[in-house]
């Protein structure tokens, strides 16, 4: 039985088994690559995308589960438009190898939407569950502290 879902603002209908995961529904049937497949078992982050605003691992939802409109790296920014978080990771120079960066991207945009200051301690709780095999931690908080500094100006 088909589904019905949204993810960016655009409504598709998924005619897959209720247990294929989220993951592989958009890297496949929606054809948004940005998010990863990195462990399988919600323990690195790459896959992280939102559902209805909070940050979920997307290989560990499975279709039938998706209960609300689902953002991915692609829908982060407005159309054709870097978000002020996007835009400050791609300007400092966050990633190295980039594989793990959409997850870290989409855990940090859940943090800012929840915590507009965040301090040292909450971004590293908040991104605890991402993880980084280049070791760019450092600038992944550079980058969310200059975001959350833009974000709260209006920039």
């Amino acid at each position: 039985m088909a589904k019905q879902i949204t993810v960016n603002g655009q409504s598709y209908f998924i005619d897959l088994p209720d247990d294929v995961p989220l993951l592989w529904v958009l890297r496949d049937e929606v054809g948004l690559t940005g998010t990863k497949f990195g462990c399988g078992v919600a323990a690195c982050g790459s896959c992280t995308v939102h559902i209805g605003g909070m940050a979920v691992r997307s290989c560990q939802v499975a279709l039938a589960d998706v209960s609300g409109p689902v953002t991915t790296i692609e829908g982060l920014g407005a159309p054709d438009t870097l978000s002020t978080l996007q835009a400050v990771w791609a300007e400092l120079q966050v990633a190295q190898c980039g594989y793990c960066q959409s997850g870290q991207i989409m855990q940090a945009a859940e943090l800012l939407a929840l915590n507009a200051t965040p301090s040292d301690a909450d971004i590293d709780d908040a991104m605890q569950g991402n993880l980084c095999r280049c070791g760019t931690y450092p600038r992944i908080r550079a980058a969310i502290h200059e975001a959350a500094r833009r974000m709260g100006e209006g920039v």
